[in-house]
């Protein structure tokens, strides 16, 4: 039984949150695009268009272009970009500084630690794996794993209730538009980081609490605890 005095679950995006993953995930775009006869794009260039899921990662780099894509042709280069990623899904991406010390420090103070990402589930526990950090996290949830994805909060309460954790005692720890909204539908409480995948500043999207670096997340989640049942 999980008492009200018990740490939250503490459930994490993944890319932009946990991981810079934008070099692998423009590799992967830039061989989609030579594909099509287009030029790579420099990550410099591309950054901005990464985080609202492949299908609108192709779009954008295709707009790019003017080229549209009809749906046929979309589905059919997104199926191209799932393999060749699978291939090459931590080539150049790492964790982010602090990580690695966040996630003992939380585990250490008896955290039940999830993962909720709109990255298919395959190519997280690839990720995972590579970054050699998947054992720490009670359950993985990716775009596919469940009927919902977010921001529908059952993508979000479900993996906590897979991680064994009370739906009502969780915070959300993400880089995004998508990530807010997923932790309000759920009524729980998030906080962001600000160097991930975002089009607009994450503080002006009004999570509870925003953290310049992994250091000060155990803080954080101090401060939003007491608001939890």
């Amino acid at each position: 039984m999980i008492r009200a005095s018990s740490p939250p679950t503490i459930v994490f995006d993944l890319d932009g949150t946990l991981a810079e993953t934008a070099p692998d995930i423009i590799g992967t775009l830039n061989v989609v695009l030579a594909q099509e006869g287009l030029a790579a794009l420099p990550v410099s260039v591309a950054r901005d268009l990464v985080g609202a899921g492949a299908r609108a990662l192709i779009e954008r780099g295709f707009r790019l272009y003017d080229r549209p894509l009809s749906p046929e042709k979309l589905e059919a280069l997104f199926q191209v970009f799932l393999e060749v990623y699978a291939g090459r899904v931590a080539d150049e991406s790492h964790l982010y500084d602090g990580v690695l010390g966040a996630l003992d420090a939380l585990a250490n103070a008896g955290h039940r630690l999830a993962i909720c990402t709109n990255k298919p589930e395959r190519h997280s526990r690839l990720l995972l794996d590579a970054l050699g950090v998947t054992g720490r996290f009670a359950a993985i949830a990716g775009r596919d794993s469940y009927p919902f994805f977010k921001p529908d909060a059952r993508h979000l309460t479900m993996v906590i209730e897979a991680a064994g954790g009370d739906v009502r005692r969780a915070i959300m720890i993400g880089d995004s538009k998508t990530d807010i909204q997923t932790a309000r539908n759920a009524r729980l409480p998030v906080i962001c980081v600000p160097f991930g995948y975002t089009d607009v500043p994450i503080e002006s999207l009004e999570p509870d609490l925003v953290i310049q670096h992994f250091d000060e997340l155990a803080h954080a989640i101090a401060r939003v605890t007491p608001a939890l049942v």
